[in-house]
């Protein structure tokens, strides 16, 4: 990891450097919450944890500038756990492995943290740093952002002074997000009832892997594969055709990123297990030509396992194979406000069986409440023709655009003036926190910008060391010219 601080500007990498060796999957953030208490203590900064585990940290303004108008820089601890089958990592002790490929920064097999690790550790830089110039400073760092929003829901009214709220969630340079969409959590639980397995029969587990996943609302547009999906269709075509029996079903880990594998084991007459190999290989290359562009890493492996000796009953079967195909997801509606951008989407992210049921783990994102609401609507519907319960959870809400915003229009000109060129005005389709944090701060002014983050949610996630640089020169510059207060 040592290349990584040699990297500019060297105070937000060196920072990144140290994050990367503490363990920080949500719920997980502990360890690294407490060693920024101990080290901003240790800096005679003024330090509040709140009783949901947010972290607010106060540095007084630097001379000359303490009337200008208090700001809080914000940023979420936690990360998203996500590695590849190949990769041995336990999230909750394994620190990540970050290297430096040409200009991204990597991780080896795992997700990066740079969501939202370089916001974080720009506002830590900040906090450590003796020449920056700015006016009354607060520094929010909320946890579980990222599997419920628990710290933002948890944030308490009075406790923040500032007047202006730079969220650092954005992920790319040149975009400047002044709204996003809001979200809910859906369950459906399915029971399942089981029966002996046919005689003279052998057991496989089929497994569909090599797909890019990645996070559910920024990358729900481009099309790639959902393995729960692609595994379910499968199965829904072929289990009357081959007379398959569904022992399990189970896949992706988290409702906010697109599942990249998932797999179900199966039983299947002898007689008919040549005419399943020949069905998976074609299944294959029929993936493998409609994801040619979005997906092209598409795999199916099928391994036969020790046979069973209880499958699904075929009732059982056909309304969990019904459930997850019929089941939406991915793009519900483009916005028509905002050309390119996602409104109303839903992501099938996890399938768990456990305890004589399934359950089927959705996230419903969208801009406004009514699409959320016609998308609760059709998950209710569904659920009721599949005879399963469903249940929401976790709402959360949108954040407003505002046109009138004064740090929107100091950061836009800000940008402008330093690289001469007009930023992108943008809503994103994801869920920032500051939709929440508007209920405890109505008057609070908001803005969110970052650096170009790819793949977040995925081992594939990168961020670009170059666009890193332009995000501090930028957040720097915006400090500076925080106006006074009234």
């Amino acid at each position: 990891m040592s290349d990584l601080s040699q990297l500019a500007p060297q105070p937000l990498w060196q920072w990144f450097e140290k994050i990367c060796s503490f363990p920080r999957p949500s719920g997980h953030e502990a360890a690294l919450s407490q060693f920024i208490q101990n080290w901003a203590r240790d800096k005679q900064l003024e330090v509040i944890e709140e009783a949901v585990g947010n972290l607010i940290i106060r540095k007084p303004a630097t001379p000359g500038m303490e009337n200008r108008k208090p700001v809080v820089i914000q940023a979420h601890m936690d990360m998203v756990p996500q590695k590849n089958a190949d990769k041995t990592h336990d999230f909750t002790k394994d620190p990540i492995e970050p290297w430096v490929d040409g200009e991204w920064v990597k991780a080896r097999g795992t997700t990066l943290g740079a969501d939202n690790g370089i916001g974080m550790c720009s506002a830590l830089a900040i906090l450590q740093s003796d020449d920056i110039a700015h006016g009354p400073l607060e520094v929010l760092l909320t946890v579980d952002e990222e599997s419920g929003m628990t710290g933002a829901f948890g944030l308490q009214p009075g406790v923040l002074r500032g007047e202006i709220l730079i969220n650092t969630d954005s992920e790319q340079e040149g975009e400047i997000y002044m709204g996003c969409a809001g979200g809910v959590d859906a369950a459906l639980t399915l029971p399942l009832s089981h029966q002996p397995a046919s005689k003279d029969s052998q057991s496989f587990r089929l497994m569909i892997s090599g797909l890019k996943g990645g996070h559910s609302g920024v990358n729900i547009h481009l099309g790639r594969g959902n393995a729960n999906k692609l595994l379910a269709r499968f199965l829904f075509e072929q289990s009357t055709k081959l007379g398959l029996q569904l022992i399990d079903f189970q896949g992706g880990t988290l409702r906010n990123a697109i599942p990249r594998e998932a797999d179900a084991g199966i039983s299947i007459a002898t007689s008919q297990v040549a005419a399943l190999q020949q069905a998976v290989s074609d299944y294959e290359a029929l993936l493998r030509s409609e994801f040619a562009i979005a997906d092209a890493g598409v795999k199916l492996t099928l391994t036969e396992i020790p046979a069973t000796a209880e499958v699904m009953t075929m009732a059982s079967q056909q309304q969990l194979l019904a459930l997850l195909n019929a089941c939406p997801n991915g793009v519900i509606r483009m916005s028509d406000e905002v050309e390119g951008v996602t409104e109303t989407s839903l992501n099938l992210g996890v399938v768990s069986i456990t305890d004589q049921k399934v359950t089927v783990l959705c996230l419903v994102r969208s801009l406004i409440d009514s699409g959320r609401d016609y998308v609760c609507g059709q998950l209710s519907a569904l659920a009721s023709l599949a005879g399963a319960e469903v249940k929401f959870s976790g709402a959360y809400p949108g954040w407003k655009p505002d046109n009138s915003s004064p740090i929107m229009a100091i950061v836009r000109d800000t940008y402008q003036h330093i690289y001469h060129k007009e930023p992108v005005i943008m809503v994103i389709h994801a869920g920032l926190e500051c939709g929440l944090f508007k209920k405890p701060y109505p008057d609070m002014d908001m803005v969110s910008i970052g650096p170009t983050i790819r793949f977040p949610h995925s081992p594939d996630e990168m961020v670009n060391i170059t666009t890193v640089g332009q995000y501090w020169q930028l957040l720097l510059a915006v400090l500076q010219r925080v106006p006074e207060k009234v």
